[in-house]
């Protein structure tokens, strides 16, 4: 299921909400809500990893990790999407320690890749939102005003998608979505 966002013109570029699995997804590439290490885990990290196969361990281990709100690129292996962005979200403290900064930061950083490896589609997670304890409302404007952004600066990109995993993820965009000019609901 999907529903369909900002400029929803033919070609004109756009950004969707999505309930299916990133993992089934045919994009340019999907992000990946990693940890520092970059070597696995729960959630959709696990996720990606599984379905990616054990040579994405094998190019993550090369990379020695990434800090938070930072990102790192590798192939997608046995996935349709050809490559994976790996960002590190922050852990929700108490929203006064730079955790909206650090979660900006991964959306720009991803952004940045897609840029310079020529992307045009991409599909993001609701990173931070899971384990990392993010309340879901306030990442989602985070993700929205910076898939906005991009797609407006960068031409290339043709299609942002936001996958939401479960019900309070999707209300958490839908609720936003609806005040925002231009929208298809």
């Amino acid at each position: 299921m999907s529903l369909v966002s900002v400029n929803a013109h033919s070609h004109a570029p756009r950004l969707e909400f999505s309930r299916n699995d990133i993992t089934i997804l045919a994009h340019d590439a999907i992000v990946n809500a990693a940890n520092n290490s970059l070597l696995g885990g729960g959630g959709v990290d696990g996720a990606i990893h599984r379905a990616a196969g054990p040579e994405l361990l094998a190019e993550c281990q090369t990379l020695g990790g990434c800090p938070t709100g930072e990102a790192r690129i590798t192939r997608g292996y046995s996935l349709p999407a050809r490559f994976i962005i790996h960002t590190v979200g922050p852990i929700w403290r108490d929203g006064r320690h730079g955790e909206a900064n650090l979660l900006a930061s991964c959306y720009r950083n991803c952004f940045r890749l897609a840029r310079e490896h020529n992307l045009q589609t991409i599909a993001f997670p609701a990173i931070s939102t899971g384990i990392y304890a993010y309340p879901k409302q306030e990442a989602a404007a985070i993700a929205l005003e910076q898939c906005e952004l991009a797609l407006r600066e960068n031409r290339a990109l043709r299609l942002v998608t936001l996958t939401c995993f479960n019900e309070d993820t999707w209300q958490a965009y839908a609720s936003l979505t609806k005040s925002r000019a231009g929208v298809l609901i």
